[in-house]
């Protein structure tokens, strides 16, 4: 277990600081045991869990934790220390890990001012704000190291040692390290280093990867913790495996001996389908700043690592010497390494074969933490009706089949669940499409029609993800006459609505947007089409459960996994998707549509009109219809039908209960 000594207490600050009046509450009975039913729910869940899956099967195979590494964490949209779905798979990670019981410690970066607030500014452009985060006010408790003090990490850089201070985040049973160089320890000009999310500056990336890569291994150091296995999720964290190299080395370690030492209990995951998406940066600016670390220059510890060694290993598959590649580095010093579908299994061994040799990249399919995404009508129904725990999937018995059952919840009881969903939706969207336009300086009467925007009794389809060219956002825009037809239907009208953001440095993604505002305020689309602003991990909840149909398209082979799909399927949302990533193994053709094959025409303008056509063929003549089909008892049966193949097939498949099984097994085991 870890034990790690913190300042403060984890207090419920928002509400300790309202006026409350405690004392008729302390007299209630009702109040006071329902209280004590929390507590104790929440001590049983805390303790050791030698009744859980990895203690059950697995107890004492690893010889330490497993620290996982990651950039960003999506745990809950107040703490905003995430950009998109690699920040959100890594905290869902981390709640499965809590839930199971396994012996994980997380290391990451506290970002003081997080991912950028979007605004969309009234001709359609984004617009971007860094919050400034009150600590004081979160659940981020300061680490202390072995004599009571604050603990901070040293890490060499060009002509200084910048520190960063140790945080703690607790996710259950998961510690979360999170390292913060926003401190007066250190010079004006090096606090900021963990102030964004992947800030768009190459050289303050670079900085900021050492400070994730060689302060994280310090901080677990620190606290005297020897890890088992060490996870890489994504490249960003590779300068840890130059440190712990550089560790072997100072004991006298040969370097060949150090590297070997290191792969034995490194693992790595890939979550970009093409090399060209992976973390690279130029040869020359990593010689310049990581060149004091790894060689030893100044107040560097013992034991060094050549640079030019670490540049080798570094070497990307275009054999391109002027580029330091990290997906190539931690390829190279892993033990074992996957992919996050079985379909970005293939691209990524087709993409890195060279660098294989006779080892392959598995393909570990992403997956969701469920009760983090289904919403609570959807979870209710199903507790009442199956008596499943949501919580607890590996207690479920023969967990992969249970689902199956779903088929005997009552139809009424269902549509009533997903319209609940529906509404709640509906009710945050007018309210925020209503703060939306108002900015905007749009007329009272504009601001009042929009008390009937998202009606629950319309078919609703949701796009919500990373704005992204290749996630081609605009697809369904390619026939306008089409598209309004279908949108404006006297008797089978359809609404969709859009939410996602475009990182600051990617002009085209943001002007993807811009097109899909112009084209929501336009004669012909207004009041069937929204786009709503600011997107994060509430926005996500609310629509992966509130939408009819969740529409992904993609250009295929490039999502490497994208797990809104899972989130809404689980909560009986129908996904009408390219076959790509997750989809192309989860569609089973009665549990939702595959738009388009599984062959990729190389003209990409014909492929996306090709696409666009089976879209619109789709939703006219199989969506629409099934949708609006009733009975004399006012259900759409055979829509229901597909919503609970959608779950019965998506619940534990696509589970980060599933997915962590297959991590244990085929990962972490063969390394610790």
């Amino acid at each position: 277990g870890l034990f790690l000594m913190c300042v403060g207490s984890l207090l419920p600050v928002g509400l300790l600081q309202t006026a409350i009046n405690w004392g008729p509450l302390l007299e209630d009975p009702v109040f006071i045991a329902e209280y004590h039913g929390v507590m104790e729910d929440f001590v049983h869940y805390l303790a050791i869990g030698s009744d859980h899956w990895f203690n059950r099967h697995h107890a004492g195979q690893l010889a330490g934790p497993i620290a996982y590494f990651c950039a960003e964490y999506g745990f809950h949209e107040s703490l905003g220390i995430y950009s998109g779905g690699l920040g959100v798979l890594a905290g869902d990670h981390m709640k499965s890990a809590s839930d199971m019981a396994l012996p994980v410690v997380g290391v990451g970066l506290l970002y003081r001012k997080g991912y950028f607030s979007q605004t969309i500014d009234a001709d359609g452009h984004q617009e971007h704000e860094y919050p400034d985060f009150d600590l004081g006010r979160l659940p981020f408790l300061r680490v202390l190291g072995p004599m009571g003090d604050p603990l901070t990490v040293p890490v060499e850089l060009p002509g200084r040692v910048v520190s960063a201070a140790v945080w703690l985040l607790q996710v259950g049973r998961v510690p979360v390290l999170l390292l913060d160089t926003d401190h007066s320890g250190n010079n004006e000009a090096d606090r900021p280093i963990t102030h964004i999310v992947y800030v768009r500056g190459r050289e303050m990336r670079l900085h900021q990867e050492l400070v994730l890569g060689v302060g994280g291994v310090r901080a677990l150091r620190s606290l005297g913790l020897a890890p088992g296995v060490w996870h890489l999720n994504e490249g960003h964290s590779a300068f840890l495996l130059v440190e712990r190299a550089r560790e072997f080395v100072a004991r006298g370690m040969p370097l060949e001996d150090a590297w070997a030492a290191v792969r034995r209990c490194s693992v790595f995951t890939i979550h970009t389908p093409v090399a060209a998406g992976n973390e690279r940066f130029d040869a020359n600016l990593v010689r310049r700043i990581a060149g004091p670390f790894c060689e030893g220059a100044g107040t560097a510890p013992a034991g060094s690592v050549p640079l030019d060694e670490v540049l080798r290993l570094g070497l990307g598959d275009s054999g391109d010497a002027g580029q330091f590649d990290l997906t190539a580095f931690s390829l190279r010093l892993s033990n074992g390494a996957n992919a996050v579908s079985k379909l970005h299994a293939e691209t990524a061994n087709n993409t890195w074969e060279p660098l294989l040799g006779t080892r392959a990249i598995l393909g570990v399919t992403n997956g969701i933490h469920t009760p983090t995404w289904v919403g609570r009508a959807t979870r209710e129904l199903l507790e009442r009706r199956l008596g499943a725990d949501l919580d607890d999937l590996d207690g479920q018995t023969d967990a992969a089949h249970f689902w199956d059952r779903i088929g005997r919840v009552p139809d009424r009881d269902l549509w009533e669940a997903h319209q609940h969903q529906k509404l709640e939706l509906a009710i945050f969207a007018r309210q925020r499409l209503r703060s939306q336009l108002a900015r905007h300086g749009e007329a009272p009467a504009t601001l009042l029609e929009l008390g009937g925007a998202l009606s629950p009794a319309i078919l609703t389809i949701g796009f919500a993800r990373r704005f992204a060219t290749y996630k081609r956002a605009q697809l369904l825009f390619s026939d306008m006459e089409r598209l309004t037809r279908l949108v404006w239907s006297t008797d089978r009208p359809v609404q969709f609505v859009f939410a996602g953001k475009a990182h600051p440095a990617d002009r085209p993604a943001q002007q993807v947007i811009q097109g899909i505002f112009e084209r929501s305020r336009s004669a012909e689309l207004r009041g069937r089409v929204f786009i709503l602003e600011d997107y994060n991990m509430r926005v996500a909840k609310l629509l992966v459960r509130g939408v009819d149909v969740w529409l992904n398209n993609p250009r295929r082979p490039l999502e490497a996994s994208g797990t809104s799909g899972m989130k809404a399927s689980a909560n009986g949302v129908v996904n009408l998707s390219v076959l790509d990533g997750w989809w192309d193994e989860g569609w089973t053709g009665d549990n939702g549509w595959a738009i388009g094959g599984r062959v990729t025409n190389p003209d990409e303008g014909a492929q996306d009109w090709a696409d666009a056509l089976d879209l619109y063929r789709i939703l006219e003549d199989e969506v629409v219809p099934r949708y609006y089909e009733r009975t004399a008892a006012g259900l759409p049966r055979e829509w229901l039908a597909l919503m609970k193949r959608a779950m019965a097939t998506s619940i534990w498949r696509f589970s980060t209960t599933r997915m962590l099984h297959e991590y244990v097994e085929q990962l972490y085991l063969p390394a610790g």
